[in-house]
């Protein structure tokens, strides 16, 4: 018998095709919470963005749920733990975005040192009054070139983030949970800890994936230690205490943030929106690539399909479920 997955997101079609060959497939796009509670037991794998939460509760429904595959990098938005424990094996797609969201962030820190965003809002309400306006109001802007980068995170993304920034002449740190010896050939990246970097760097670079070790890594006490200087996360709103951030900001302290993620999301009101000229703010679309989203659309349906045929993908998350579950069991095709 084939498979029902459960497509909970707009994918792209091709990939969905593709899946439509193995698999019965209903797309139920961003269902809420209930909604998701009603269906989710008619599933044997589901293919989730980072839009829709797979909680505890819902889990508790998933009673033919074999197979969670992730239609992104990041899997902070599934209760992994409890998934485990069901033996629902859980995956994630890694790598393809690395590109897309590496220039996204680059992105971002030019903007946020140059002002574009703040000047392209000046220009388009009418307040070019003259050259002078411009050259005496516009103080304080930094180029990147020579700046000390640290990048907390030398993943993918923090690698492709590190090789973009090489050709502005910056000096290069950076922080993992291992030290990573072809990064620093590579690279020529100079490996610190995270509080050595915070205080020797010009500039700080977020690219870790959200964790209960990663969770306010920039702290309260750690905010205090970027102090003149900038900050960009490009990995997930609750790696920064963002009322620390705040604050920095508005006693002067923290020259500027740039984010394309925030703790609770979607955001519709937020202190940092009062701050224009020391903020870049997106709404998490980093990835939105169309090339990048096409090919992640693919590695999730090749991930789920892959379990069904008992075949463990290299992108598994949970690799412990293979105790609890053996992969022969879960095979449907």
């Amino acid at each position: 018998m084939r498979p029902k997955v459960g497509v909970l997101l707009k994918m792209k079609r091709e990939a969905l095709e593709e899946l439509e060959k193995y698999a019965e497939v209903e797309v139920i796009p961003y269902p809420s919470e209930e909604e998701l509670k009603n269906k989710i037991h008619e599933f044997d794998g589901i293919i989730v963005s980072p839009v829709t939460k797979i909680t505890k509760d819902v889990l508790e429904k998933a009673e033919r749920l074999k197979v969670i595959s992730c239609h992104s990098a990041g899997y902070d938005h599934i209760d992994v733990e409890e998934a485990t424990r069901k033996g629902i094996y859980v995956t994630k797609v890694s790598g393809l975005l690395s590109e897309a969201v590496a220039e996204f962030a680059v992105g971002l820190l030019i903007n946020l040192m140059r002002k574009i965003h703040y000047a392209d809002k000046l220009i388009r309400r009418g307040e070019w009054e003259s050259h002078v306006k411009i050259w005496t109001g516009f103080k304080g802007i930094e180029s990147l070139y020579g700046k000390k980068v640290g990048i907390l995170g030398m993943g993918a993304i923090g690698k492709a983030i590190a090789r973009r920034l090489i050709p502005f002449g910056v000096e290069l740190y950076y922080w993992s949970r291992h030290r990573k010896v072809d990064v620093e050939s590579e690279l020529h990246a100079t490996y610190m800890d995270i509080d050595e970097l915070l205080e020797k760097s010009d500039i700080v670079i977020l690219a870790l994936p959200l964790t209960k070790d990663t969770y306010h890594i920039i702290n309260e006490e750690r905010v205090k230690k970027l102090e003149g200087k900038y900050l960009v996360n490009i990995g997930r709103g609750a790696l920064v205490d963002e009322r620390a951030i705040t604050e920095a900001i508005k006693q002067g302290k923290l020259k500027g943030y740039a984010t394309d993620v925030f703790e609770n999301e979607p955001v519709r009101e937020h202190e940092l929106f009062k701050y224009e000229w020391e903020t870049v703010l997106t709404p998490h679309y980093a990835g939105l690539a169309v090339e990048a989203q096409e090919d992640v659309g693919f590695r999730a349906v090749e991930n789920l399909i892959s379990i069904f045929r008992g075949i463990v993908p290299e992108d598994l998350v949970n690799k412990e479920v293979l105790k609890i579950r053996p992969i022969e069991s879960v095979k449907m095709l």
